[in-house]
C-alpha cells in the first residue's frame, strides 16, 4: 500500500485500545465475541506486533514520530508513516513522510483536521505531563466520562467522536486519534460480581468496547473514504511470573494486537 496516494484523499484514524493485550484479543476474535472489529479485519484475526513502548506514554510518544507497531517477526519492515530524517532505514517509496516532528503536526500540514478524542491519564490535559499529546492537535476534548473510572467510557468517547465528525465540512480531511480507556485497570465493572481486575474482566472490557463502536465507524462513513490503525499501545500482566500491570518486559505486554481496515464512504 502506498501511503503517499492515501494521505490527501482519505480520512484517517488512529484508534488505541489502551492495554489491550495481544492474546485476549485474538482468542475473542477467535470465539466471534468482537463482531464489530472482526468484520473490518483480515480473515486471520488480529496481526501479533511488538510494541515500541512498554506504556501509554512512551507507546504513543513513538506513535506520532510515525513508529507504529512492529511486525513480529525478523526483518526489516517498512513503515507506513516516517518524519524525515537521515539514515531512516524503514522509510521506502511507499512511506508517508513527513517534513515535521510529528504525525499530527505533518498532517495537518498537508491539510488534515486533527481531532484528539482522550482517554487514560496521558490525555486528560489535568496537568503538564497531561497536555502534552493533546496540544499536538488542533481540537483535543477529555472529561471524567472518558477516562478509566467511568464505565461507559466507550459510549461517551465515541458519540464525541461522531459530534465532532458531524461538525466538520465533508470535504476537510480529517485525522481522528482515539485512545479507547476501558481496557485500562480498573476494568472489573465489566465482569458481573468481579471485584478485582483479571484477565476475564479484560476480555469482558473488551467485548464492551466492540459492542460500542458501530457509531464511530458510522459516522466516519458517512463523510469519506478512509484508512485506520488500530492496535494497543501495550498489553498488562495478570501474575504471569509473578508479574502485575506494565512498564515492564513481558511478552504479554510486548505482544500487542494490530490491525489495518478500510471503509467506503456512504453513498
Amino acid at each position: 500500500m502506498n501511503m503517499n496516494e492515501v494521505v490527501g484523499r482519505d480520512d484517517l484514524l488512529l484508534l488505541t485500545l489502551d492495554t489491550l493485550r495481544y492474546d485476549v484479543a485474538q482468542e475473542a476474535w477467535r470465539q466471534g465475541c468482537t463482531p464489530n472489529l472482526a468484520r473490518r479485519m483480515p480473515p486471520t484475526g488480529w496481526e501479533p506486533r511488538h510494541t515500541p513502548g512498554s506504556f501509554t506514554y512512551a507507546a504513543h510518544a513513538a506513535f506520532f514520530a510515525g513508529f507504529l507497531p512492529t511486525p513480529a517477526y525478523p526483518g526489516n519492515h517498512p513503515r507506513l508513516f516516517a518524519m524525515q530524517f537521515p539514515g531512516s532505514a524503514t522509510a521506502t517509496a511507499d512511506t508517508c513522510v513527513l517534513q515535521a516532528d510529528n504525525l499530527v503536526t505533518g498532517l495537518a500540514e498537508r491539510g488534515y483536521q486533527t481531532i484528539c478524542i482522550g482517554g487514560v491519564g496521558f490525555f486528560n490535559k489535568c496537568s503538564p505531563l497531561g497536555r502534552v499529546f493533546p496540544a499536538l492537535f488542533a481540537e483535543s476534548y477529555w472529561s471524567k466520562e472518558l477516562g478509566v473510572a467511568d464505565p461507559e467510557s466507550t459510549a461517551n468517547q465515541v458519540r464525541l467522536a461522531a459530534q465532532v465528525l458531524s461538525r466538520l465540512p465533508r470535504e476537510r480531511r480529517v485525522f481522528l486519534f482515539l485512545n479507547i480507556s476501558a481496557l485500562h485497570q480498573p476494568n472489573c465493572f465489566y465482569l458481573t460480581g468481579a471485584r478485582e481486575d483479571t484477565l476475564d474482566s479484560h476480555r469482558a472490557a473488551l467485548e464492551y468496547v466492540d459492542r460500542e463502536l458501530p457509531p464511530l465507524f458510522a459516522a466516519l462513513a458517512e463523510r469519506n473514504s478512509g484508512f485506520g490503525v488500530v492496535c494497543s499501545d501495550h498489553g498488562t500482566a495478570y501474575g504471569e511470573e509473578g508479574y502485575i500491570g506494565h512498564r515492564l518486559a513481558h511478552p504479554v505486554v510486548w505482544t500487542v494486537p494490530y490491525a489495518e481496515i478500510f471503509w467506503e464512504k456512504r453513498p
